[in-house]
């Protein structure tokens, strides 16, 4: 189903891909970048949910961190991220941390 807004949602639907401008490159509006840090991941998914220009890539198949072997891993593209840190911000864990761009 393609719906041209938001509030065109039926009450109890589920998003299966967040948003986003994508159609622009956007990196040079960055000062920070959220950098993911595997080992403190938990796959909540809510970087993925919460990040307004949908920059954040669900990646599957089998991904060992450490000791541990995991089915789902995140990577940002970064051509399109621009640095607002809602992913940092929104991390229970705080894998996501803000670095300054170089």
């Amino acid at each position: 189903m393609t719906l041209s807004k938001a509030t065109e949602l039926p009450i109890g639907a589920v998003v299966t891909e967040p948003g986003s401008t994508r159609r622009n490159i956007t990196a040079g509006w960055r000062a920070l970048r959220p950098v993911i840090h595997d080992d403190r991941c938990v796959r909540c998914q809510l970087c993925w949910l919460y990040c307004p220009e949908g920059t954040i890539v669900e990646l599957k198949g089998i991904f060992k961190v450490g000791n541990r072997t995991y089915d789902t891993k995140y990577e940002i593209n970064y051509d399109y991220c621009k640095g607002c840190g809602i992913c940092a911000n929104e991390c229970p864990t705080k894998a996501i941390e803000m670095v300054p761009e170089t």
